[in-house]
């Protein structure tokens, strides 16, 4: 396989998963630094690729540390890992958070299922309950949506990284600022 046909099987996988909850990439790891420099992990839905402009789109609270983490040094990565074709993809970047109130925010959050709008109702992410939820207890729409946010990766670099039996293969992209390729190399596993 070639540089070209590897990164494009890469960027293929994640488009696949934007629109499939069923595929590998559906479900990656964000990675971010807290205020202490400590480095942060969690697991996040891949909600939209653009393979054109190297840019990843997820869904997050506006009142969860990790928003604060990205709000205070936008630079993340993301790891995932499509265990049916055994590939790595590591993509580093730069995120652009978008609150209530912006377009980006409004126009998503319209499109949003009644279920997927549910999860902002709840208390902040990671507070400690004081009480067990009631069936019928929730906040008003306009609270739920006030606490939705979009956060859009432009990917600088990606290092895709394929375990086969025999040859395993690694390769790193780099990209632009606008999602243009600048640099591919083959590099040592």
């Amino acid at each position: 396989m070639d540089l070209r046909s590897f990164e494009a099987a890469a960027w293929s996988g994640l488009m696949a998963a934007a629109a499939d909850p069923h595929a590998g990439f559906r479900y990656v790891t964000l990675c971010t630094v807290d205020a202490a420099q400590r480095p942060q992990a969690r697991i996040v839905v891949l909600r939209e690729c653009d393979d054109a402009r190297r840019m990843l789109t997820f869904h997050t609270d506006v009142r969860s540390p990790k928003w604060q983490e990205m709000a205070a040094n936008p630079q993340a990565t993301v790891l995932g890992y499509c265990h049916e074709h055994h590939l790595q993809l590591r993509l580093a970047g730069q995120v652009h958070c978008y609150a209530a109130g912006s377009e980006i925010a409004r126009e998503t959050w319209r499109a949003l299922p009644s279920h997927t709008r549910q999860t902002y109702k709840g208390g902040p992410p990671g507070e400690v309950r004081t009480t067990a939820p009631l069936p019928d207890e929730s906040t008003g729409p306009e609270a739920a949506e006030s606490r939705f946010g979009v956060v859009i990766l432009q990917v600088s670099s990606l290092d895709a990284y394929q375990l086969q039996r025999n040859d395993n293969q690694r390769a790193l992209f780099r990209y632009t600022a606008d999602g243009v390729l600048q640099a591919s190399a083959w590099i040592n596993p």
